[in-house]
């Protein structure tokens, strides 16, 4: 057995922590840009604690995904201001920004060099800016990922910026940034963050580390998510969700994921849908799709006494099995109000072009079997 496990080289949790950000800010230098997906309002807060702590700030705002021009501006902006630290606060799509500016601040070239599929793929050289991610959700995980997916509307796609360099020197989450999150954007992201605790625990790589975190990830969530869409200032619920949310960041960045995030890259590049929703939409048929292809094509393989556990954990009941597990999360979906994929504008004859796009995805080179295209179209059509 070997694996490796990077993660933030720091990671501050807790409710409250949030009033530490300026301290901590501080240790990096004296001029940060901030980057968000908040209204100025909502930022406020952070702007004042690091400016009490002796740093200049620099506002960049990020609307709805970030595109490669949003790095682009944001990297130019840093370099007007001579900003030396970048503190991202926000979504995951703040988040997601905020690491490209950093890296792209040390590296030469253009950030073309550096993307997947719709770039060159070269490997960045250099450390980014020391970079500090602040998440106001509870889904990504990606204050502890080492990429950014950004879109490229030009290629309808979203692609990803890889290295262990985009890994923050400082994650600091706190739940209590969540309380007042909207119930639609509370569900989305919340099943973001149970698909990103399921599909690390049965893909095709997983490891001992990861394990722990996605079990303990899947228990919190399957026992929170509903109460923190129903009740949003539950502060157990939130801190089950943050946790939830961590884990599964730092499952998926130390073994891998799927088929649902396999579909989401090409999905969110050619619609105008929420990473978060695509995902929701999408989880309980793809859950259902692979394990019916485990029992037809490999029935004694180690993923499907995974969905089982997965049931077993979700549920709460040790003679649950992997269809069981389907049904529930079918039923939390249900429950979340998730609105199938046709209300983004997706049709039954895109079908054959996402299944071509999704089957190139490094997501899904880490699904737990292969799935056939037309497996991967059923998916889809159950999905709209």
């Amino acid at each position: 057995m070997r694996f490796e496990f990077g993660t933030a080289t720091r990671i501050v949790f807790g409710p409250g922590t949030f009033g530490e950000a300026g301290k901590i800010a501080r240790e990096f230098g004296d001029r940060a840009v901030v980057v968000t997906n908040l209204e100025p309002a909502a930022v406020g807060p952070l702007a004042e604690r690091l400016r009490e702590s002796g740093l200049h700030c620099s506002l960049f705002g990020v609307r709805g995904e970030p595109e490669i021009e949003t790095v682009r501006r944001g990297v130019a902006q840093a370099k007007q201001e001579n900003c030396g630290v970048v503190v991202s606060i926000g979504g995951g799509s703040a988040l997601d920004a905020g690491k490209a500016i950093a890296a792209m601040l040390t590296n030469p070239g253009e950030l073309l060099d550096y993307l997947e599929v719709v770039g060159c793929g070269k490997a960045l050289t250099q450390p980014g800016a020391p970079f500090i991610a602040i998440p106001t959700t509870a889904g990504t995980g990606a204050e502890v990922t080492r990429n950014a997916v950004l879109a490229s509307p030009e290629h309808k796609f979203k692609v990803s910026l890889r290295s262990q360099f985009l890994l923050a020197k400082v994650a600091l989450v706190d739940p209590e940034l969540t309380y007042d999150l909207p119930p639609a954007i509370t569900a989305s992201t919340g099943l973001d963050a149970l698909t990103q605790v399921i599909e690390p625990y049965v893909c095709s790589r997983p490891n001992p580390m990861t394990d722990a975190l996605c079990v303990e990830g899947i228990r919190r969530a399957a026992r929170s998510l509903q109460t923190a869409f129903e009740q949003g200032r539950d502060p157990a619920a939130r801190l089950d969700m943050s946790v939830a949310s961590l884990f599964g960041g730092l499952a998926l960045a130390n073994a891998g994921l799927g088929a649902v995030h396999g579909f989401a890259a090409p999905i969110g590049g050619q619609f105008h849908a929420p990473h978060g929703a695509v995902c929701a939409a999408l989880l309980p048929h793809v859950m259902e799709a692979n394990v019916r292809a485990l029992r037809q094509r490999q029935p004694a393989a180690e993923p499907l006494r995974r969905y089982d556990e997965v049931a077993r954990l979700a549920i709460g009941s040790v003679t649950a099995t992997a269809e069981a597990g389907i049904e529930w999360v079918l039923k939390l979906v249900t429950n979340l109000k998730i609105p199938g994929l046709g209300q983004y504008g997706l049709k039954r004859e895109h079908t054959a072009e996402l299944v071509g796009k999704a089957a190139q995805a490094s997501s899904m080179k880490a699904n737990p079997i292969t799935l056939t295209p037309d497996e991967l179209a059923w998916i889809l059509e159950r999905a709209l």
